[in-house]
């Protein structure tokens, strides 16, 4: 036990606060943004409250700060997608299969929980507002780079994206809300038939090019 305090008490600002994110982002997974508390994160690490409080000062400003740190493993995975080596429309095929609800981006209870908050907390609307954005941006830039090169003939990258995302979203409320209520299967067919449909391609053309 003394071990471990002194381990602690080692840990450096930056890995303290690693480990301060962690422990929120498990506890409002657990129990939701508005009924998580300081208590709980400082209780889930065995450290004070007030070691808390000391990195982020407020519940807002932690909730926010953890939201930021679960989705940004996220979008360097996105990025990373959308970097790969290889035509545009197969980096979106794989970057939107992933967001999907059925695939592994996101907490998807976490991300709806949030923008459940975010209509009363000033500071999450913010954060989620501006991580939304990036999501949007980086798909818009891989739309807009396949449309150039001639791989299909999208007029409006940015719309696209957007639609493309909302359409995402509204079917993640669904399926994470009602659990079992559309098969994966069909959701990956949705999802490829949405993205030709933006891209203005057919689908038989998506799923071909883009094996």
């Amino acid at each position: 036990m003394y071990c471990d305090a002194v381990a602690r008490v080692r840990l450096s600002v930056a890995e303290r606060r690693e480990e301060l994110l962690g422990a929120a982002v498990e506890q409002i997974e657990a129990r939701g943004v508005a009924a998580v508390r300081i208590a709980d994160v400082a209780d889930a690490l065995g450290v004070s409250s007030a070691l808390v409080l000391y990195h982020f000062s407020t519940k807002e400003k932690l909730v926010a700060a953890a939201f930021t740190h679960a989705a940004d493993a996220d979008l360097a995975h996105l990025r990373r997608l959308l970097g790969r080596r290889t035509t545009a429309l197969r980096r979106l095929r794989a970057a939107v299969r992933w967001y999907a609800p059925t695939g592994q981006a996101k907490g998807w209870r976490l991300w709806i929980d949030a923008w459940a908050a975010s209509l009363r907390e000033p500071a999450l609307r913010d954060v989620s507002r501006a991580l939304d954005q990036q999501w949007k941006s980086a798909l818009t830039e891989v739309i807009a780079e396949g449309a150039a090169a001639g791989e299909f003939p999208c007029e409006d990258p940015a719309a696209a994206a957007w639609r493309l995302t909302a359409f995402l979203d509204g079917l993640a409320v669904q399926m994470t809300s009602y659990a079992g209520s559309l098969s994966r299967a069909a959701m990956l067919q949705w999802t490829d038939e949405a993205l030709a449909r933006e891209l203005g391609i057919d689908h038989a053309e998506l799923t071909a090019t883009a094996r």
